[in-house]
C-alpha cells in the first residue's frame, strides 16, 4: 500500500484556539453594537462573515490544491441567482435555496472542472477566468432577472417564518454556517483526502509516481469549493436583498484571492481572518479617503513583501519571539 511522504503530510499548527476566539468575538458583536447605538454595523459584520465563507472555499483549492482560480466568483453568482430564481418561482425556503444553489454549482463545477483540471499553472488561471466570464455574461443576458442592472428579492423564509427579516437572526445564521463550514474544512484538510491534496500541491509528479491519481482528488476539492462558495452566494443575496452580475465578475474573484493572500495561503484561519480584515479595512478606509484602494494596495504590497505567509504568519512569528521560542520554521 502506497504511503504519502511524511514531509508533505505535515499540516502545521491547527490554530483552533485562534478560530474559536474569532468566533466568540463575532458572537458578541450584535449586543455590543446595540449598546453603542451602532446597529447598522451588524449588517457590515454579516457581510464580512459571508465573504469569509467564500474565502475559505477558495483557500481549499488555492492553498491546499495549488489551483489559482480567477473564476471562483462564478459560483458566488450561481448561488445568488439560484436563490433569485427559486424566489421568483414561489420557493421561499432558505434550505431549499441552499439545495438548489449546491446542485447548480456542482453541475457547473463538474463541467468546467473536467476541462480546467487537465491544465496546470497559468493555463488553469486563464481557463478558470474564461469560464468565470462566461457565467458573468450569461447572467447579464438574463433580461428576466434584470440583465446588467440586476434584480431585488425578498429574504427567504426560515422554517416557514419570516425570521430572516431580522438582521440579528440573519447574523447568527451566517455565523452558524461559517462555524460549520470552518469545522468541516478543518476535518477535511486533516483527513487522508486532505493529505493527498497537500501532496499534489507540494509535488504532483511524486504523488503520481507513488500511485495516486491526482485528478479525482482535485475534482472533488473543486466541487466542494464550488458548493461552499455557492452557499455564500445564497447568503449574500439574502443579506443584500439584491442580485446582479457583478457578484460573479472577475474582479470579485480577485477580491477573494486578495483575502486569502492577506490572511495566509493554505491556512484556514488565515483565509477567515483575511476576509474579515479585508472587508473591515474597506469600510474603514472608505470613510477617510476616496482613494482608499491606494492605501489598501500599499498594505497588501507590504504583507506580500515582508510576510509572504500572510498576516497570521506574521502574528505567529511575533508571538514566537515574545514567548522566546523564535521562528523554528
Amino acid at each position: 500500500m502506497t504511503q504519502i511522504p511524511s514531509q508533505i503530510t505535515r499540516t502545521g499548527d491547527p490554530r483552533i484556539r485562534i478560530a474559536l476566539c474569532i468566533f466568540a468575538a463575532l458572537a458578541i458583536v450584535p449586543p455590543l453594537l446595540n449598546l453603542a447605538g451602532l446597529d447598522y454595523y451588524t449588517s457590515v459584520v454579516t457581510r464580512m462573515m459571508i465573504y469569509a465563507i467564500a474565502a475559505l472555499s477558495l483557500d481549499l483549492i488555492l492553498g491546499y490544491g495549488a489551483l489559482v482560480s480567477f473564476g471562483h466568483a462564478a459560483f458566488f453568482g450561481i448561488g445568488a441567482y439560484a436563490a433569485l430564481f427559486l424566489q421568483t418561482r414561489g420557493i421561499t425556503d432558505f434550505f431549499l435555496h441552499l439545495a438548489g444553489a449546491s446542485l447548480a454549482a456542482t453541475a457547473f463545477a463538474l463541467v468546467t472542472g473536467a476541462i480546467a483540471l487537465r491544465t496546470r499553472g497559468v493555463y488553469f488561471i486563464m481557463i478558470s477566468l474564461a469560464f468565470g466570464q462566461m457565467a458573468f455574461f450569461f447572467f447579464i443576458s438574463l433580461s428576466a432577472f434584470g440583465g446588467d442592472d440586476g434584480m431585488s428579492l425578498p429574504r427567504a423564509t426560515l422554517f416557514g417564518q419570516d425570521l430572516l427579516r431580522s438582521e440579528i437572526t440573519l447574523f447568527y445564521l451566517v455565523l452558524a454556517i461559517l462555524v460549520v463550514i470552518f469545522g468541516f474544512l478543518c476535518r477535511l484538510t486533516r483527513s487522508r483526502f486532505g493529505r493527498v491534496l497537500i501532496g499534489t500541491r507540494e509535488d504532483s509528479l511524486r504523488m503520481e509516481a507513488i500511485g495516486y491519481r491526482i485528478m479525482p482528488y482535485q475534482m472533488v476539492a473543486y466541487v466542494i469549493s464550488a458548493v461552499i462558495c455557492a452557499i455564500a452566494g445564497v447568503l449574500i443575496a439574502n443579506q443584500l436583498q439584491y442580485v446582479s452580475p457583478t457578484l460573479s465578475s472577475w474582479q470579485r474573484s480577485g477580491e477573494f484571492i486578495i483575502m486569502v493572500v492577506l490572511g495566509g495561503v493554505g491556512n484556514l484561519v488565515g483565509a477567515l481572518a483575511g476576509a474579515l480584515l479585508t472587508i473591515g479595512l474597506e469600510e474603514a478606509l472608505a470613510r477617510f479617503s476616496e482613494h482608499w484602494k491606494l492605501w489598501f494596495g500599499i498594505l497588501l504590497l507590504a504583507v506580500v513583501l515582508f510576510s509572504p505567509g500572510g498576516l497570521t504568519r506574521l502574528v505567529e512569528r511575533i508571538g514566537g519571539r515574545v514567548s522566546g521560542k523564535g521562528d523554528d520554521r
